[in-house]
């Protein structure tokens, strides 16, 4: 009879319950993450670029009272320049750009930058058995830095290789600020550690070169420029376990 009674016994419990781990209370936690972002240019780089795309990483630290602070680091690229006449001088009389032995060169113009900043923020818990997961704010200062590529693969372009391209990259440096608000997932075991959400960037920043060779007899401005990016970001954390674990039984 008991062989009859206790496979019963032992279904029922886990078809009705399931253990399940706690996060009760928020725990301190290394937080190192590789991140995609989408980038809307506005401002004065709307300008200059079209869309943009940001990869990158951050490292930091969370605290047992949700409070963290990271340092971020991204890599800024994109293909459309907003600059149509900035090869022009040197086209020929059939549209092309010869190389050194007189043939046609494949010149592409890129747009390319950095930026980095220190942050700090904090995690709202939305549910209290995952207290190290919740809505997340954090906002930063830092570097920017964004200039015209121009590439030529194996052709050899007298006029734009090494110090000649100077006059047409419109390398471009300052301050940085950053802005983000999302929902951060951090189970305190498990591979799937994810946050997302929107962010903003503007760069505060100035024209490096004295002169531009396809516009010689316009003064390059001094001004302080306002290079705002803004989109979605997204990142995968990389997992550091906790040892401890508290249950509770969902039925």
């Amino acid at each position: 009879m008991w062989k009859a009674i206790l496979p019963v016994l032992f279904i029922s419990f886990f078809t009705r319950g399931q253990v399940t781990p706690i996060d009760t209370a928020a725990d301190a936690r290394v937080m190192v993450s590789i991140h995609y972002a989408t980038g809307w240019t506005g401002g004065d780089l709307v300008h200059r670029y079209g869309y943009l795309n940001l990869v990158g990483f951050s490292a930091g630290y969370k605290f047992r009272n949700n409070w963290f602070v990271l340092g971020d680091a991204n890599f800024i690229f994109g293909s459309e320049v907003k600059i149509p006449t900035l090869l022009d001088q040197l086209k020929d009389s059939f549209g092309n750009i010869t190389d050194v032995n007189g043939d046609p060169a494949t010149v592409s113009v890129l747009a390319r930058g950095v930026g980095a900043t220190a942050q700090i923020g904090k995690i709202f818990p939305l549910n209290k058995r995952n207290q190290n997961s919740g809505i997340m704010v954090h906002v930063g200062l830092g570097y920017m830095n964004h200039r015209i590529k121009i590439e030529t693969q194996t052709q050899v372009v007298p006029l734009i290789e090494l110090d000649y391209k100077k006059g047409y990259d419109r390398l471009t440096t300052g301050v940085n600020a950053m802005q983000f608000l999302g929902y951060s997932y951090m189970p305190r075991n498990g591979f799937y550690n994810f946050y997302g959400g929107i962010y903003a960037m503007e760069g505060f920043t100035k024209n490096r070169r004295t002169i531009f060779f396809d516009e010689p007899d316009v003064p390059v401005s001094s001004k302080t420029r306002l290079d705002v990016i803004v989109g979605l970001k997204f990142g995968w954390y990389i997992p550091f376990y906790s040892t401890q674990k508290d249950y509770y039984i969902e039925y």
